[in-house]
């Protein structure tokens, strides 16, 4: 008796879609990344470059990648035999570029550790009266450390000799025991090797009986971060000094519009904040039915996650505000980014809140679920590729919950060597040049181009507003053939003359093998397009034209929205034209 080979699902509501697409899209870099670099680069005049490549880059993206995912009903590798055969190389890439998202799992790892040292009175990083404290930990509340700062001494908090914070104390010594460097792996660390574990088991489950369940785990991992945002925000704009925050976090200084890096920045943000080239919004798009209006669906989720990176920043900056106004000392020597800022600065300020424990949790409990989704989603896109690549073999009962658990196992496996002493250095490594800006732009320069210009963007409007009843405005088409693929190559070459190598948070450089390895794993995202392009052409018949007129053009048209058969039944596939022409 022959095994059943279940169909491809599909979302049961569409607010389960847009849950779970607003959990994607909205992460940790909206919290911990867009506030900094609005105060970084201009205050308020940020918004200039930030909202010229959100227009021009993210948001034609974001609506293209969407319509991809619904219109084949296919995943990120898959889809592109319907697109443009000769660009499925771009399929790959996304996921080469998922491979190495997957470390930053320990970025969860680290806030449940944090969550659970948030029960105990007091706080761990609000005293020095730890294990882990040396001579030169200060608690940043006392008077030694305000005096320090009230004087003539500035300074870097862990160069010289320097006092240290105690919360920078936890992180370094207490939560990380950092090693000197790379090359110093040390011991495990037990308590966080358990937690990367109960990470791992949490994205297992929220995504192994496919979307129909994650449809469910949504509406509580997308909508409760908010909430928690929403008390965040209002308890630190009620506090001491909070308004002092909000202002350096917008105060406008335009002169900053000259400086090539803010362009950079701005463009980096945008297209990491959106998802772009990752393989997600293609992903989670394929799930929809295919008459679901994508293109409202887009505009509106590239608005919340833009107004969340900005009410994020009022957040941030105003409990950064209480805190300098606490210690009476400029707001600019608390400031600082990413990791740096969620797990040292933020912590240090709701330490000094009346119910500290109370607001520690809020936080923490805000930074797992914001990460979580994210995760989780970039997890559905390398299983459903690789479903979709093998139908046959995987869409059979418990085909996905096999591959998942092995895959999340080996993943584990392989991550262990992130919770050693020295693990923090090389996931600053993977971080810095695994999944980086070359690799997004590159990737979505193909994606414009093959679309734009191989399938045709008259073509993908036709299909909008086939699929949707409204026809995309004229600006995406010009987008899609033009300005977003233009942009993305100059910016793709301009990373390049920007580069700066990768240092440590104290300054010191890594060591040469380091440095390979980065541009390794920058350049696997790369090469797998022309890679997958020249073995496609080599597998072809005919002459080199008949083969690259062949592979430019798609095999065969995805379902469109009359007929709901899947798309290797031939006879039930209707062209292009012929839908349009209805």
């Amino acid at each position: 008796m022959a095994t059943r080979v279940n169909k491809r699902e599909q979302w049961r509501k569409k607010r389960e879609y847009i849950l779970a697409s607003a959990g994607n899209v909205v992460g940790l870099g909206n919290v911990w990344r867009f506030p900094y670099l609005c105060y970084k680069n201009g205050g308020g005049v940020f918004l200039l470059p930030y909202c010229f490549f959100a227009v021009l880059c993210g948001v034609p993206l974001f609506l293209l990648e969407t319509v991809i995912g619904q219109y084949t009903q296919e995943g990120a590798i898959t889809c592109w035999t319907k697109l443009c055969p000769l660009a499925q190389g771009a399929g790959y890439s996304t996921i080469v570029i998922q491979l190495y998202s997957r470390f930053y799992i320990i970025i969860l790892a680290w806030a449940l550790l944090y969550f659970f040292y948030c029960f105990r009175d007091p706080l761990p990083w609000a005293t020095c009266n730890n294990p882990w404290n040396t001579g030169q930990c200060v608690d940043l509340a006392s008077a030694n450390w305000t005096a320090i700062h009230s004087g003539n001494l500035t300074g870097n908090w862990t160069s010289g000799n320097l006092p240290k914070s105690s919360v920078s104390e936890f992180w370094d010594r207490g939560l990380l025991s950092m090693s000197g460097g790379i090359e110093e792996v040390g011991s495990v660390k037990w308590e966080l090797l358990l937690c990367l574990l109960a990470c791992w088991v949490a994205c297992y489950f929220c995504i192994w009986k496919g979307v129909h369940f994650t449809g469910k785990v949504v509406y509580f991992t997308a909508v409760f971060p908010y909430v928690m945002l929403a008390i965040l925000l209002v308890r630190g704009l009620t506090l001491p000094g909070a308004w002092q925050g909000v202002v350096y976090y917008f105060y406008p200084d335009p002169s900053r519009l000259v400086d090539f890096q803010v362009w950079m920045e701005a463009c980096a943000q945008v297209l990491f904040s959106y998802g772009v080239a990752s393989g997600t919004l293609i992903t989670l798009g394929s799930y929809n039915k295919v008459n679901n209006n994508c293109y409202k669906d887009s505009l509106w989720l590239c608005v919340l996650n833009s107004g969340t990176s900005f009410i994020s920043g009022f957040a941030v900056f105003a409990a950064l505000g209480f805190m300098a106004d606490k210690q009476g000392i400029p707001i600019d020597m608390v400031v600082d980014s990413g990791p740096g800022l969620a797990f040292i600065v933020f912590p240090q300020a709701v330490a000094m809140m009346p119910l500290p424990q109370l607001w520690a949790t809020c936080f923490f409990i805000m930074l797992i679920l914001l990460g979580l989704d994210t995760v989780f989603a970039g997890l559905e896109t390398i299983t459903s590729s690789v479903i979709d690549m093998f139908p046959g073999q995987m869409r059979r009962p418990w085909r996905r919950e096999i591959f998942l658990f092995f895959f999340c196992s080996i993943s584990f496996i392989i991550q262990i060597s992130l919770t050693t002493q020295g693990g923090v250095y090389l996931f600053q490594l993977v971080d810095y040049y695994g999944a980086n800006g070359i690799c997004i732009l590159f990737v979505s320069a193909v994606q414009c181009v093959a679309v734009g210009w191989a399938f045709g963007a008259e073509r993908m409007c036709d299909t909008v507003e086939v699929m949707t009843g409204q026809r995309p405005w004229v600006f995406f088409k010009l987008c899609w053939r033009y300005f977003t693929p233009v942009i993305c190559t100059v910016c793709f070459f301009c990373f390049f003359l920007d580069h700066q190598p990768l240092t440590t948070s104290g300054g010191n450089v890594y060591p040469d093998w380091a440095y390979c390895l980065g541009w390794a794993m920058a350049l696997s995202s790369v090469v797998a397009v022309p890679i997958c392009a020249v073995g496609k052409i080599c597998l072809a018949e005919g002459t080199l034209r008949q083969r690259l007129l062949v592979l430019w053009h798609p095999v065969s048209d995805p379902v469109g929205p009359e007929t709901n058969e899947e798309p290797g039944d031939e006879t039930n596939i209707m062209s292009q034209n012929e839908v349009s022409a209805k």
